[in-house]
């Protein structure tokens, strides 16, 4: 059943391809290119130096830096001493990161020399102190990591068990407190199995994937070893800056990338993007967040290659539900809202709130069934059985079913805003901002209203040089949108704060107007 048989561990894919196609340049980095016979050495070289260290099978390895060949090294590597690798979102606070080191019970670290300095104090803060491995790419012959690489001992490793934890990745924390996501080995496979039976996704060993999104993020650990998998080569942007993705793209020529939508609309409001050479790209793929009418219409015309929208989560390994390329149509836009339908052995269902079936039309949570769901979150078996019910994992997200089986994400349950008990969802009200001449970039939230409960408020940033009121605004959405659902008031901002993983950080746009408020601003 498995498209590779003698892969059963991330760790093998290596393996596998230092066999068949030694030579095929596995990841081209900051002008440095490593084959796949080479990488196969190294990753062997770190399985052995992390048991040398006295790491066992199931440890949990950390990993504190950007983008980089070293990166997969290091998380290929984990794998192959059958670690499980929890690399950790640079971009938390000291407090926050340490709270993720201490719940991850991390047994070593690799580490980079910009993070160096906070390290300690963030080992202070978590009450460890891990052996550490720098890693520092860019000191030439003075790398610690290679010459660390280069004292280990090479041949045979233990096998891996393929119901152990893979990779570990930490859910962005807008909600509650981070949970660490356990997905295994198998999880991954299967994540391979189900796009192996999926017709749009056709990617080949002369592929070269674009990697600008953030290694802590499933967006960019799992398309990178969707492409790893397929023996392709990784092209890797030390992260995502949008001039730089332009010239990755004009000079390194992937045929394919991922962004998250705000990622697109960076890129496309970038000086450069005007005279930028696209056509190396035959797919751009976009997830992360639901994306606007008016930004995926910008995207196809501007970047001229096939688009699609993929959705899932940290829990579900990887995609639940692909829009097509053929499904990107202009002619019919209504459609471009639509995340797509499931592959190939995923099972979708709306319910209500008593976890009924709704009809077609109407909102609900979107509950999930698919072969790759995660193993649940690390020591939290409480929160695993309430997120993962029979068999089903339950999203979060309120979702609709058209007629012709197309599902959309409607919004996040905790996103969504209850005005004088109507159900308003943000993202309706984004799409119609979107499409406005003047708005680059638009996020809907509730903030408290003596009389409403919640009041629908729009924050906007406006494109370089436009103007446009907040009356002007409110007008063009009152002829395209139901009166309940009209923002009350509308802010203008120069930027947004973001998460991590690209997504407008909602929680921190909605905290001034909740102080003191009983709501929860999660």
């Amino acid at each position: 059943m498995w498209v590779y048989q003698e892969i059963r561990c991330i760790g093998d894919y290596t393996t596998y391809y230092a066999r068949r196609t030694p030579q095929q340049t596995a990841i081209v980095y900051a002008g440095f290119e490593t084959d796949y016979g080479t990488l196969e050495g190294e990753t062997t070289r770190v399985a052995h130096g992390l048991l040398a260290a006295g790491v066992v099978a199931g440890d949990r390895v950390v990993y504190l830096g950007k983008n980089s060949d070293d990166y997969f090294v290091a998380l290929l590597g984990t794998a192959k001493a059958g670690a499980c690798f929890c690399p950790l979102n640079w971009r938390l606070s000291k407090p926050e990161l340490a709270v993720v080191l201490a719940d991850s019970a991390g047994c070593f670290a690799f580490v980079e020399p910009e993070f160096a300095g906070i390290w300690a104090e963030i080992q202070a803060l978590a009450g460890v102190a891990l052996p550490t491995q720098a890693v520092d790419r860019t000191a030439g012959a003075a790398d610690p990591f290679r010459q660390w690489l280069a004292a280990q001992a090479d041949g045979p490793l233990p096998q891996v068990a393929i119901d152990a934890g893979a990779i570990q990745l930490y859910t962005s924390g807008t909600t509650g407190d981070p949970k660490g996501v356990v997905i295994t080995h198998d999880n991954l496979n299967h994540m391979r199995l189900c796009e192996h039976f999926e017709p749009a996704l056709q990617w080949h060993a002369q592929d070269r994937f674009l990697v600008a999104l953030p290694n802590f993020h499933l967006l960019a650990i799992g398309l990178s070893l969707q492409s790893m998998y397929n023996g392709m080569t990784l092209v890797i942007d030390r992260q995502f800056e949008p001039g730089a993705a332009l010239q990755s793209i004009s000079t390194l020529r992937p045929t394919i990338t991922a962004f998250a939508p705000a990622m697109i609309q960076m890129l496309l409001d970038h000086p450069q993007a005007t005279g930028a050479d696209f056509s190396s790209l035959r797919l751009v793929m976009y997830a992360g967040s639901p994306i606007s009418l008016g930004l995926v219409k910008r995207a196809l015309t501007s970047m001229r290659c096939e688009f699609m929208q993929f959705y899932g989560a940290t829990e579900t390994a990887g995609a639940v539900t692909l829009l097509r390329p053929s499904e990107h149509d202009l002619e019919h836009e209504e459609k471009l809202k639509a995340c797509g339908r499931p592959l190939p052995l995923i099972e979708l269902r709306i319910v209500d709130h008593e976890d009924r079936d709704v009809p077609d039309g109407m909102p609900g949570e979107l509950l999930i069934r698919s072969p790759a769901l995660a193993s649940g979150y690390w020591r939290k078996p409480a929160v695993t059985a309430a997120a993962f019910e029979r068999g089903w994992y339950r999203s979060g997200d309120v979702a609709i079913r058209d007629a012709d089986g197309l599902y959309y994400i409607h919004d996040r349950l905790k996103d969504m805003i209850v005005s004088g008990g109507e159900n308003v969802y943000s993202t309706e009200i984004e799409s119609v901002l979107s499409t406005h001449p003047a708005v680059a970039a638009s996020a809907v939230i509730g903030v408290p209203d003596p009389r409403w409960g919640e009041a629908v408020k729009a924050c906007v940033i406006l494109k370089p040089g436009a103007s446009v009121t907040s009356a002007a605004l409110l007008d063009y959405c009152r002829e395209r949108l139901a009166g309940y659902k009209l923002p009350k008031s509308i802010d203008f901002h120069d930027s947004f704060p973001m998460t991590g993983s690209g997504k407008i950080a909602k929680k921190d746009l909605r905290a001034p107007f909740w102080v003191g408020e009983d709501r929860a601003i999660g």
